[in-house]
């Protein structure tokens, strides 16, 4: 998907459906949570003071760039030089429990609500990859990008960026009210259970350098 094509203002639409059960399931799950989320905000205060939260821009539909949000895993350490840490080293075991348990990813609820998000889509990922992606998988920007998803049920970091991208592909083409409620479900029953988890030292993925290339070095993304 070239820059023309991202700004050209015409956007895939949202399935009304779909848009209707991230408005439902995202105001009950925000108002249910609101123990969940007041609790993390004292942990990650407690454990790297303030900002609580991490904000960046990321591509979302069509590619378009919005605001993305979560709770705060990763501490502001930097070298000698003022450079920013490798990601590894700046998490704390504060963050580590919160990735853990996939507390840090509920303040995306709010980029839900807003419409820039949905509950269930391919994740959003870095602005400076758009240029990186093949045609094909630069279709996964045909639906809003999401909180879980069939890439994060079928591997999450233990899969090769290939193989999420085809999975992601895959779920634009299978797109379902159901599938989505079945991937929710699933995400939830994997959560309380602990599986899909990453191993200490694997909570990151390595960078993703483009199709044939080898990965480059890419900035904090949480």
């Amino acid at each position: 998907m070239t820059c023309a094509e991202r700004n050209s203002g015409s956007l895939p639409r949202v399935p009304t459906a779909k848009r209707a059960l991230d408005l439902l399931l995202g105001t009950l799950g925000s108002i249910v949570l609101v123990p969940v989320m007041l609790f993390t905000a004292v942990v990650v205060w407690a454990c790297m003071g303030w900002p609580l939260f991490f904000t960046q821009a990321r591509p979302g539909l069509g590619g378009r760039s919005f605001r993305f949000i979560k709770f705060r895993t990763l501490t502001n350490a930097r070298d000698a030089h003022g450079r920013l840490l490798p990601d590894a080293q700046r998490l704390t075991r504060c963050g580590r429990f919160l990735r853990r348990a996939s507390l840090d990813e509920w303040p995306s609820v709010v980029n839900v609500l807003r419409g820039e998000m949905s509950l269930v889509g391919p994740r959003p990922l870095l602005m400076e990859y758009l240029p990186r992606y093949t045609r094909e998988q630069a279709r996964r920007m045909e639906v809003l990008p999401g909180i879980t998803g069939w890439a994060q049920i079928n591997g999450r970091n233990a899969i090769s960026w290939e193989e999420k991208f085809a999975l992601d592909v895959w779920y634009v083409d299978h797109w379902s009210v159901w599938l989505d409620l079945k991937i929710v479900f699933i995400t939830a029953w994997k959560t309380v259970r602990g599986e899909d988890i990453s191993p200490p030292g694997q909570e990151f993925a390595e960078p993703f350098g483009g199709a044939g290339r080898d990965a480059t070095k890419a900035g904090p993304h949480e």
